[in-house]
């Protein structure tokens, strides 16, 4: 299942391309993203988590409510797959 839940993570996270590299640039930043989804279930702590990653690796910086939209959207597939066990 888990499995399953990591691949719905990481189509999100090609979609999301927040900075327009196009599909699979990301690829880095998507593995620590997902070890993030796992851990944490608040928004904002995982919103802030996104934001230092990817900030990180390209040293650019992506707007607090752009990170909230891909945290909350992420954590709903986390939830929801997590519910159909």
């Amino acid at each position: 299942m888990e499995l399953q839940i990591n691949h719905q993570l990481v189509d999100a996270l090609n979609e999301w391309d927040p900075f327009k590299l196009g599909y699979g640039n990301y690829e880095t930043e998507i593995a620590d993203v997902i070890q993030a989804v796992h851990e944490w279930d608040e928004i904002l702590g995982l919103a802030k988590k996104i934001q230092v990653i990817y900030e990180c690796s390209f040293e650019d910086f992506i707007p607090l409510d752009k990170c909230m939209e891909i945290a909350n959207k992420l954590l709903m597939i986390k939830l929801t797959s997590s519910c159909e066990r």
